[in-house]
């Protein structure tokens, strides 16, 4: 009898399900992007980007389903919805755009379309001459359910339904207004969340978007003198009006006496050698301070609000180093590490030595000590105006701090940004930008062929990589003269220049680029011969054999034209010559920027460009013109394929402005 009544039962002798499994829902959310590292890392944006969010939504059974993208930023007091359309098989999608800097947190909800689902069996039904009765009570049923959701206006409209549905209209179940309706007012009893919460750093626009000019101001002086904040100030003047957007110091901070280089390097100094900004510390003072022969703090101030009324931003190195003459050396000796003799151990990279320079110890005992007083000096910089900071080889220091520093900076001043100068493995340049970094340093200097370029773009705008890595296309550094500049003359800096301007949102040239420098301390090496990092830099800045108007024109070109502020939205068009290259950038309602180069400095090329129409908004039967900004001209291009012939003497690359 007993054991009669367990199988009628269906008893077990297992365990039931537990807890977790019953309470489970019917839905599936996965895959869902941006998502960098399945939500350890936050995905990026800036102010008024269009976010897309998409995932695969699935459940068991053929009910419909609903989604929507639910966000909220640090200034949202209550959670905001943006619905989710079903795209394909179960891909769903859908986009929200941030109004404003900081960090924003974003998920996905899903729940079954009841009322969806019986809409679609009902058509069903009817369409196949069914008794539908029960099945109009049902609908009614449903609607009033969700009167006391819904607002005045939508009750009014849902209890006409109902009443037309209880008197056997079953078009009434098939009103759109009602549909919509029953949307806004759904059943989300059964909703399944994405977990974990995401976030993303929403940043203002500099973040991706800006020209970067290296400015010494220590070689601002006349006459061979050394230069100070109020002449760099001068200077000013002429990087603005070549179009610039930020102006980068390297460290301004005093510089160490003991083992001080000299020109070119050298260990033995001359007496009026100023030695390398980078070996930071004096009796002066450290990283909170100026160098006296630049000026005072108070100089510093005016020098910013100088740059910011000719709407310049100042961009501060962070160098974490010290010289052996920096007061961190003798007030935090566990700072730094120590060789068996007792004495500190100066930078090296074998067989290369840095003398001058001590590396920072990050796993000294007093980690807290030194993290706290290196978030204070970016405290410090930032109350004098500075909130761009290019952070000097950042993939030598500890991950952990970056990402508690830069997060913790952030949660106080959002609108600041990092540059990451790390020209290191792909892995860890990505896990640098992972971590927090707003942009990073690439391997853009040496991507010089045609299909080293285009695969290296194929790469950046990848939506996986794109959606927390942000290029800064240096063209050159005081550390980097490539040998394509070295020996290209002229036009190498004109292409050179073109394509990080063009080709990357953020780009920066390094002081000297304009006047064509290029000569190597020796052939092999991309050093500079009398390099700025170890002397005073005196220059002709009145040199007609200048490339500033050509900076000024194409910088122009990129204000003006909003498809250049983005990275993802680029096409690379095919030509017939692995010395000719083509790429687009068009955004919705504007005109596309076409750019064929030729990246032969030495020769004339000519080349049949292919161009993929559809991508810039053309149509294939019809002419256009392509106006290129550079040289004044227009020409009528017909169809996808079209000749050009580029004279790096004369003008290496058109850059045209294409109209249907």
């Amino acid at each position: 009898m007993t054991k009669g009544r367990a199988r009628a039962t269906g008893a077990s002798k297992g365990a039931g399900p537990p807890a977790a499994f019953l309470r489970r829902g019917h839905l599936v959310i996965e895959n869902v992007a941006p998502a960098v590292e399945c939500g350890r890392y936050r995905a990026k944006a800036v102010v008024g980007d269009l976010v897309e969010v998409t995932a695969d939504i699935f459940r068991d059974g053929p009910a419909l389903l609903q989604a929507a993208v639910r966000y909220k930023g640090p200034k949202d007091a209550k959670w905001r919805e943006a619905p989710m359309l079903h795209l394909e098989n179960d891909l769903w999608g859908g986009s929200f755009r941030p109004g404003h800097v900081g960090r924003f947190q974003y998920t996905i909800e899903a729940w079954t379309d009841r009322f969806g689902t019986w809409r679609r069996d009902l058509r069903k039904r009817v369409d196949a001459g069914q008794e539908v009765q029960l099945e109009l009570e049902e609908g009614a049923l449903m609607i009033e359910a969700r009167l006391e959701s819904a607002t005045a206006k939508d009750r009014r409209h849902m209890t006409k339904a109902i009443d037309a549905l209880r008197a056997g209209n079953a078009e009434a179940a098939f009103d759109e207004d009602l549909a919509r309706i029953m949307i806004r007012v759904a059943d989300r009893s059964d909703a399944t969340r994405f977990e974990p919460m995401l976030e993303m750093t929403v940043d203002r626009e500099r973040a991706r978007f800006g020209a970067w000019y290296e400015l010494f101001p220590r070689s601002t002086g006349a006459g061979g003198r050394h230069g100070t904040f109020k002449t760099a100030a001068k200077a000013l003047e002429r990087v603005a009006d070549m179009g610039f957007d930020v102006v980068y110091l390297p460290p301004i901070h005093p510089i160490g006496e003991q083992f001080r280089k000299g020109r070119n390097n050298t260990l033995d100094p001359a007496s009026e050698d100023p030695g390398s900004p980078w070996a930071i510390g004096s009796k002066e003072g450290g990283h909170k301070d100026v160098h006296p022969e630049l000026g005072t703090l108070k100089d510093f101030d005016d020098f910013v609000a100088a740059a910011g009324k000719l709407g310049l931003e100042v961009c501060l190195d962070f160098a974490i180093q010290c010289s052996p003459d920096h007061p961190w050396v003798t007030e935090h000796p566990e700072w730094f590490n120590h060789r068996p003799d007792g004495t500190i151990k100066y930078a090296e990279n074998p067989p290369k030595r840095y003398q001058d320079i001590y590396p920072i110890n990050f796993d000294t005992e007093d980690r807290e000590g030194l993290w706290m007083e290196l978030r204070s000096v970016l405290d410090h910089w930032i109350d004098h105006g500075v909130k761009i900071f290019r952070v000097d080889n950042p993939h030598t220091k500890a991950f952990p701090f970056w990402e508690w520093c830069i997060n913790s900076i952030q949660e106080q001043h959002p609108d600041t940004i990092f540059l990451a100068e790390a020209f290191t493995r792909p892995k860890v340049m990505h896990g640098l930008a992972k971590l927090g970094f707003t942009q990073s340093y690439t391997y853009f200097t040496w991507r010089n062929t045609k299909w080293e370029l285009e695969d290296y773009m194929r790469e950046l705008t990848a939506p996986a990589e794109a959606a927390y890595f942000r290029p800064n296309f240096f063209a050159n550094t005081p550390d980097i003269l490539h040998e394509y500049l070295q020996t290209g003359g002229p036009p190498a800096f004109k292409v050179r220049f073109l394509l990080a301007a063009l080709l990357s949102p953020s780009y920066g040239l390094y002081s000297g680029y304009e006047l064509y420098e290029n000569v190597p301390v020796k052939w092999g090496s991309e050093e500079y011969l009398d390099s700025e990092k170890y002397q005073l830099k005196a220059r002709d800045w009145s040199s007609r054999d200048s490339l500033e108007r050509y900076i000024k024109r194409i910088n122009d070109v990129r204000r003006k034209h909003p498809a250049l502020a983005e990275l993802t939205n680029l096409t690379i068009h095919g030509t017939d010559k692995d010395s000719v290259m083509a790429f687009s950038k068009v955004s919705p309602g504007q005109d596309a920027v076409l750019v064929v180069v030729n990246l032969n400095p030495f020769h004339w090329e000519e080349a049949t460009v292919n161009l993929d129409l559809d991508a810039m908004g053309i149509e294939p039967w019809s002419s256009y013109e392509v106006h290129d900004v550079v040289t004044d001209t227009t020409f009528v291009w017909h169809g996808p394929s079209n000749y050009v012939r580029l004279d790096p003497y004369e003008e290496p690359a058109h850059v045209f402005i294409v109209r249907g």
